[in-house]
């Protein structure tokens, strides 16, 4: 196998679900060799970009759009606990989803016994790239990113759809503008088994830094659990670390219970106090106490609300 090499170069649209991720240059070698096949009818593959704990993300030449795209292959165990049937019902729920802030899906299919799908390849940055090289954001750019993570969900949440992994890793940054990816994903996990997948697989269904109290439990969740999410983008963008975090799921999900955090005006004095007080309404333990939208959340945050 060829050998690889890191690179804090382009992010592929989409990141892995749940887990820090590795950039990677490579050849098409390491694709399994069905699946190699399949693609190599429609797609010039440039080489693996991406590793995570969900999937592999390969950067590639679509020769029927005659764009760049990003094909992300999941990982056989996650294949296999979700099956074809539930993958394609689940995964096209993005296909539902038409919004600037939102990355498309472009195709989904089962090939060579892989599952894939297939999005736009956008040549920037993912929020959580930025953060990790540049720290802290500008109280002005944290508006203008969470003006665009917040439209996207009011979108998806207007039909009925339910992101569950809000986080800096799910939002990349293009040129003029954010946008969201991984709709769908968390939710084919959680049908596939949820628990007992993660526990047999090692994989984390949703990402519990970012994840509701709600969520975290197992209890019904709606679209404020995706404002919680939104929270702690909001949070982690001024302070340059999520709200809430521990050695354990457990760790966290007492922290977050609790609400206890570090308030961002200890961290950033020059933060507006509007700020913080909708960054700590959107972290509340209990969904009735925090927004009733994201839109609502980010006016309240940049101080029109």
């Amino acid at each position: 196998m060829t050998s690889l090499r890191r690179s804090s170069a382009t992010i592929p649209a989409g990141t892995a679900h749940g887990q820090r991720c590795r950039i990677f240059h490579g050849v098409t070698d390491i694709l399994p060799p069905g699946l190699r096949a399949h693609l190599g009818d429609r797609y010039r593959l440039h080489g693996e970009v991406m590793r995570g704990g969900m999937a592999r993300v390969y950067r590639a030449y679509d020769m029927v759009r005659g764009s760049e795209v990003a094909i992300k292959v999941l990982r056989p165990e996650l294949a296999a606990a979700l099956g074809l049937d539930r993958f394609l019902r689940e995964i096209r729920i993005l296909g539902r989803l038409h919004h600037p802030n939102i990355l498309p899906l472009l195709d989904s299919r089962e090939g060579g016994g892989s599952l894939y799908y297939v999005s736009p390849y956008i040549a920037g940055s993912s929020l959580q790239r930025r953060l990790e090289r540049e720290g802290p954001l500008p109280f002005v750019e944290a508006v203008r990113i969470g003006r665009d993570i917040a439209a996207a969900l009011d979108h998806a949440h207007q039909l009925d759809v339910i992101h569950r992994d809000i986080k800096p890793g799910n939002v990349l940054l293009g040129e003029d503008r954010a946008l969201v990816c991984d709709f769908g994903i968390a939710r084919a996990v959680e049908l596939a088994g949820g628990d007992r997948f993660a526990s047999s697989s090692g994989f984390a269904v949703g990402t519990p830094t970012y994840m509701s109290p709600e969520q975290a439990t197992g209890e019904p969740i709606d679209l404020r659990c995706d404002v919680y999410g939104l929270g702690c983008v909001l949070y982690e963008m001024l302070t340059g670390e999520p709200p809430f975090t521990g050695p354990t799921a457990q760790a966290v999900l007492a922290r977050s219970l609790a609400e206890e955090f570090r308030p961002v005006r200890t961290v950033r004095p020059e933060v507006p106090s509007a700020a913080e007080a909708a960054i700590r309404s959107a972290l509340a333990s209990e969904p009735d106490r925090r927004p009733g939208t994201a839109g609502e959340l980010v006016e309240r945050f940049s101080g029109r609300g």
